[in-house]
């Protein structure tokens, strides 16, 4: 009688799931999800996303229920815990997903050689953490695109590999199964208020709505910060809850779904980058001699939401009170801090990922580098206005009213451009006055890259 084990880690879901698919072809499956005692220990594991992650494990555990099976849960070493549980219940083979950061290859790696030992196989399954796997698309002459457009023509025109449906039962041995930790056990500390429920089965129902009624002005106005139209299934996408595969197969041909699409090959089109350069998780993908300030109290008033300048102020609070935060001002907030401020990008990436709950590595990291002209973006030295961002993108104010309340009474002009603020009501209101004239650090950075930026 054969067993396989089906190693959970980024894909925490039953729908759509090559490694849960294939290792439902043996007699007997064995699911298990492994708490890794060197992440528990690292700044990567923060409140926010262990509370996601516990949501989305325990609607994984119940799904599994209905199958027949359960969750294993261990903790410490994942290559020690799955080899131990693969001499316990005897499994030929472990099926896991493959992913892209240096962490994840040396999970990988660990895991192979310590069931090459017991003569015992690690099946990697590609295409499941994103639509197209790293490395299958490759440019003439080099590892991997550098620049999203060539990379999006390729993608675009290739195949997809086939959805996979939900094993129709699950048949598992005997074996100790043991119990969620609690958050506090985890990571101590609180989460923010607003976070979003994790799990597959909130993530299919927000897909639904998304389909059904969201996705129809997406093209249009997926960077109106008020309407916040955008479909918010980022930190499911991260944890696995959603198969990209299965979103790019269900959406049509229109144009808002194809806008919606393009994003998910943006997502792709980041892991492809981290996959060939694992360095540029913390270093700088395109050097160019960048020297950055070392501010303390402006940093420390950029995370509170205290920069005197509303649009940025209302995207960080925006992230304090949800984990997450709409794209657009994710752009300017790190424009604001790299390049109005002159802030190293790894600062402003290592708090987003304090807070974020789809706090991503090859995503949030690269798109910093993107904004702080470090990374992919071939025009590098442009520049992101804050002033010009909240006239265009919150033309009535109302999305930098829902976050920084204390100015709801003020009109729009005033919300988009603070000195249009008459000193005496920022006293009054309580809101601090402007870090810096923008437009004067604005002009410091273009001469200091020679008339090379544009501003947007």
């Amino acid at each position: 009688m054969r067993t396989a084990i089906c190693l959970f880690t980024r894909n925490l879901r039953v729908h759509d799931n090559p490694v849960l698919r294939h290792a439902a072809r043996a007699d007997r499956v064995v699911p298990v999800f492994v708490f890794d005692e060197g992440v528990i220990r690292s700044d990567y594991m923060r409140p926010n996303r262990t509370a996601f992650l516990l949501d989305c494990l325990r609607d994984l555990k119940h799904a599994l229920s209905e199958l027949g099976a359960g969750l294993v849960v261990r903790t410490g070493n994942p290559a020690a815990e799955v080899t131990r549980l693969a001499d316990e219940v005897d499994a030929s083979e472990v099926h896991i997903a493959a992913d892209v950061t240096g962490f994840a290859h040396a999970r990988e790696d660990s895991l192979r050689k310590a069931l090459d030992a017991r003569d015992r196989t690690l099946v990697v399954h590609d295409a499941v953490v994103t639509a197209h796997a790293p490395g299958h698309l490759v440019p003439t002459g080099n590892d991997h695109f550098a620049v999203f457009s060539p990379y999006f023509r390729r993608w675009a025109e290739t195949p997809l590999r086939r959805t996979v449906d939900v094993p129709e039962s699950l048949r598992m041995p005997k074996v100790r199964v043991g119990k969620l930790p609690s958050r506090s056990e985890l990571c101590p500390g609180e989460t923010s208020p607003d976070i979003a429920k994790g799990g597959e089965s909130r993530a299919r129902e927000l897909v639904d709505e998304w389909f059904d009624d969201g996705i129809a002005g997406y093209d249009s106005g997926n960077d109106d910060l008020a309407a916040d139209a955008t479909s918010r299934l980022s930190p499911y996408l991260h944890f696995g809850c959603l198969s990209p595969v299965e979103l790019v197969e269900r959406a049509g041909n229109s144009e808002p779904e194809r806008a919606f699409v393009r994003q998910l090959a943006w997502r792709d089109f980041h892991h492809q980058v981290l996959a060939a350069r694992p360095r540029a998780a913390q270093h700088d993908y395109r050097p160019r001699g960048d020297r950055w300030r070392e501010d303390e109290e402006s940093f420390r008033a950029w995370c509170e939401g205290r920069t005197g300048i509303p649009i940025v102020d209302a995207g960080m609070r925006q992230l304090a009170r949800e984990g997450w935060m709409h794209n657009r001002t994710r752009m300017i907030t790190s424009s604001f801090l790299t390049k109005t401020l002159g802030i190293d990008w790894r600062l402003g990436a290592r708090y987003f990922l304090d807070l974020l709950v789809d706090g991503d590595i090859a995503n949030n990291n690269m798109n910093w580098q993107w904004t702080a002209g470090t990374g992919t973006d071939t025009r590098p030295y442009r520049v992101l206005n804050p002033i010009r961002q909240a006239e265009r993108y919150d033309p009535n104010g109302d999305y930098v009213r829902r976050y920084v309340p204390e100015l709801k009474e003020l009109p729009a002009k005033a919300l988009h451009d603070p000195r249009r603020i008459d000193p005496e009501d920022l006293e009054r209101l309580g809101y601090p006055a402007p870090l810096v004239d923008v437009d004067a650090a604005n002009a410091r950075f273009r001469a200091a890259k020679v008339g090379t930026s544009r501003v947007s």
